[in-house]
């Protein structure tokens, strides 16, 4: 007879969640059985999880959504207290200055790969927690890397794509 955590590990290859978190389990089925459920089932679900009903016009899809997403939070944790901050303070700057001048800001995770082509050379770079690699070497800032690409000071983010580049009066314009 084999022991639960022997069990546990062989599921973690097949992909099955561990017997010992009864609520992944659990949460798992209840996210398989919303499928099956009727648009009003799903509004009473809905009622039940927010305590408020869903808005009227609100499609099947997503109010399948947020219950599906609801039922994770509650199972595995919801967002970080850093992370609601962030989004409330995009919110925000999105509400006073308008979409037309809304920046979410650049955020790169580790293990990410910057490819660059610069006069027909592919210039590859991986984010690391603490920096960037780039040709086997650690280096702060993507501006660096940049720098030492072309020769000549760029912006790391323009250069790599990831922030669009601020035009002059002559250049908004255009020709």
């Amino acid at each position: 007879m084999r022991s639960a955590i022997a069990r546990d590990r062989a599921r973690q290859g097949s992909g099955e969640p561990p017997a010992s978190r009864p609520e992944i389990v659990d949460t798992a089925a209840a996210l398989t059985a919303l499928e099956t459920r009727t648009t009003d089932d799903l509004r009473i679900e809905w009622h039940e999880l927010h305590r408020t009903l869903p808005p009227r016009r609100l499609s099947r899809d997503l109010i399948l959504r947020a219950i599906a997403y609801r039922l994770q939070e509650r199972a595995y944790g919801g967002l970080s207290l850093a992370m609601e901050r962030r989004l409330n303070a995009l919110a925000e700057e999105l509400s006073a200055k308008g979409a037309a001048h809304f920046d979410a800001g650049v955020i790169l995770k580790p293990g990410s790969k910057l490819v660059r082509e610069w006069h027909g050379r592919a210039h590859t770079v991986i984010v690391l927690e603490d920096g960037f690699e780039y040709e086997g070497q650690r280096h702060r800032s993507l501006t660096r890397i940049a720098t030492l690409i072309t020769g000549v000071h760029w912006s790391g983010l323009v250069f790599f794509g990831l922030k669009k580049r601020r035009r002059g009066p002559s250049e908004a314009a255009g020709p």
